[in-house]
């Protein structure tokens, strides 16, 4: 079968000398948290998004409209910003005691709109099975194999054509997910109290904040700032999650030949994005190395990258060539690559 790939290459090819226990092993020290550190990086995320959010709500105020845009989208960096902190608390990566980076985690979430306990759970879930044809469905991207879609019928195979198209991926999808999954606790969590409670708890805090801001300011100018910036945030948190694991040359294994650290190693990608926004996702994209070792926070990745550059030539993605991974949707296994639809099916 003709595989339809990318024009450019993506991503750089697997290094056949690695061996992904092996750095795993050497990932083990760069864990430890800064504590000092770890609260810098909270005041410097938190008191930027806090004053921007208001300083918006001045500009509207007074009407300057045309400078409203670019504060809205400032504000949703930092808000994605505060959802990464939230991330690496939920690996207990940002303060060694975890009922401090528990705690952490659920009042970020009430601004995140995630709540924190039933995230952390099914996003541990996608640690542990990532790459792993056989434990797809819980806190990723849904992924069909060639096979698998070859085989749908036409009804279903329109349905993952939908699912998989950029608006609802990019536009759709990061509203129902925030705005109405998140409400509630997946069917991963139904038995958990503890999930249920702080969902709830959770819920009722966002309420609480909503309503205190519409009171303050009113519905309108609370509207015209809030949605815009979830919004944006929301959309920027699932592109990245999607880069993360949906490029070409990723990997995707039946669980009798699948391996964590391999998978871990060679399917995350190294997001490689310009200082800048670095800053704003927290290193996010060196996720090939997070994967390996979730415990190292955030602010060290960029260091072993340093110690270990080796590292950084694998999986690399610009941010350039990340735009065409929106293309790909299936799984060849007969290719051990991600190929588009018409290449499925040519």
């Amino acid at each position: 079968m003709e595989v339809d790939t990318l024009e450019s290459e993506q991503v750089t090819a697997r290094p056949l000398s690695t061996d992904a226990l092996h750095w795993a092993r050497i990932l083990k020290n760069y864990r430890e948290p800064n504590h000092g550190r770890s609260i810098y990086e909270i005041g410097t995320t938190i008191i930027p998004f806090l004053g921007f959010w208001a300083l918006s709500w001045v500009v509207i105020h007074f009407g300057y409209w045309e400078v409203s845009p670019p504060l809205l989208i400032l504000t949703a960096g930092f808000l994605v910003r505060l959802f990464l902190i939230q991330h690496d608390c939920g690996h207990d990566a940002f303060f060694r005691r975890r009922s401090v980076n528990d705690w952490i985690g659920r009042i970020i979430g009430v601004l995140t709109l995630t709540p924190y306990d039933s995230w952390r759970r099914t996003h541990a879930q996608h640690h542990a099975g990532t790459g792993n044809l056989d434990r797809r469905g819980i806190g990723d991207i849904t992924t069909l194999t060639v096979r698998e879609f070859r085989a749908l019928s036409r009804w279903r195979r329109f349905l993952y054509r939908t699912y998989r198209h950029p608006i609802v991926m990019f536009v759709i999808g990061p509203v129902y997910l925030f705005f109405l999954r998140h409400r509630l606790p997946g069917d991963l969590v139904r038995g958990n109290r503890q999930a249920w409670i702080s969902s709830m708890a959770s819920n009722l805090a966002s309420a609480v904040v909503a309503t205190a801001l519409i009171w303050l300011i009113g519905i309108g100018p609370f509207l015209l700032i809030y949605l815009p910036i979830t919004f944006i945030a929301a959309s920027i948190g699932v592109w990245l999650f999607y880069v993360q694991h949906q490029f070409e040359q990723t990997f995707w294994e039946q669980d009798g030949k699948w391996n964590l650290q391999v998978a871990a190693l060679h399917g995350s990608s190294y997001y490689d994005l310009p200082r800048f926004l670095r800053w704003f996702t927290a290193s996010i994209g060196v996720h090939h190395v997070h994967h390996l070792c979730s415990r190292i926070p955030f602010y060290r990745l960029q260091h072993v990258l340093h110690d270990h550059p080796s590292l950084g030539g694998t999986n690399r993605l610009s941010l350039v060539q990340s735009l065409g991974c929106v293309r790909l949707a299936l799984w060849d296994e007969s290719q051990q690559r991600l190929v588009t639809f018409r290449g499925a099916l040519s």
